[in-house]
């Protein structure tokens, strides 16, 4: 097989698998989910996702833990007094910038 025959084949599964994780839901439940513990469960399944995808990114990021310690707290300290993403993401890069020169 060639790379690009290979390619498409990846892609067509690909595609196969993320229409379908797309279109059963919308098969399967015809009718408004009422259970309180499925209804919590699926509101926070995003946020558990984006949380394993994006701790241990920050901690490989930046090549060293100390600068990753310090992005990573001074977000959490930031997000917890409810301030933007913009100005979460902006602080914390800062500080791991800050720390990167400092060592």
């Amino acid at each position: 097989m060639t790379d690009l025959s290979l390619f498409f084949y990846y892609l067509a599964v690909m595609a196969g698998v993320t229409y379908l994780i797309r279109m059963l839901p919308l098969v399967l439940f015809r009718k408004p989910i009422e259970n309180r513990f499925i209804k919590s469960f699926l509101y926070y399944i995003p946020y558990a996702v984006l949380g394993a995808m994006t701790f241990p990114a920050i901690f490989s990021s930046t090549g060293n833990t100390v600068t990753a310690i310090a992005g990573c707290v001074t977000a959490l300290i930031l997000s917890w007094f409810e301030k933007s993403m913009l100005v979460v993401a902006l602080c914390a890069s800062l500080a791991v910038f800050l720390f990167g020169l400092v060592l």
